[in-house]
């Protein structure tokens, strides 16, 4: 299994640096088109709620993110030093109720682009799987 780790501090604009990261696994583990803008979107959603709900935008605090590159399958590791959440009970964005409130989609979005999404540690880790192939 091949790895890289990047480790930033909570401030928003470090989502550039996550970018530059997901550009740089794409040209290193040659990830096709079709799958490359799922990950775009699902890790940068993720790493944004780890900074802004898990952190609460607390620079002294850090978002860790590791790509494990295993023989079929991408996983994006994600963890912030917040205080978790319930993961198990998140309101429905599709439902008629919730669909003019902002905020809660991110979870929904990432199950859609991804094969596989685990929450670990209460929520602070998550992990985001996609298939090669």
């Amino acid at each position: 299994m091949k790895s890289i780790k990047i480790t930033i501090p909570s401030l928003i604009e470090n989502i550039k640096i996550i970018e530059s990261f997901i550009d740089n696994a794409k040209e290193k583990f040659q990830i096709n088109d079709d799958i490359y803008g799922n990950i775009m979107i699902s890790v940068t959603e993720c790493v944004s709620n780890a900074i802004i709900h898990g952190n609460r935008n607390d620079a002294s605090k850090s978002v860790n993110l590791e790509l494990n590159f295993l023989e079929n399958q991408l996983k994006f590791i994600i963890e912030d030093e917040g205080q978790g959440f319930d993961y198990e009970n998140l309101k429905d964005p599709t439902a008629p109720e919730n669909i003019e409130k902002s905020g809660g989609r991110g979870v929904f979005i990432m199950k859609n682009l991804c094969d596989e999404v685990d929450f670990e540690n209460e929520g602070k880790k998550t992990v985001l799987t996609f298939y090669m192939n």
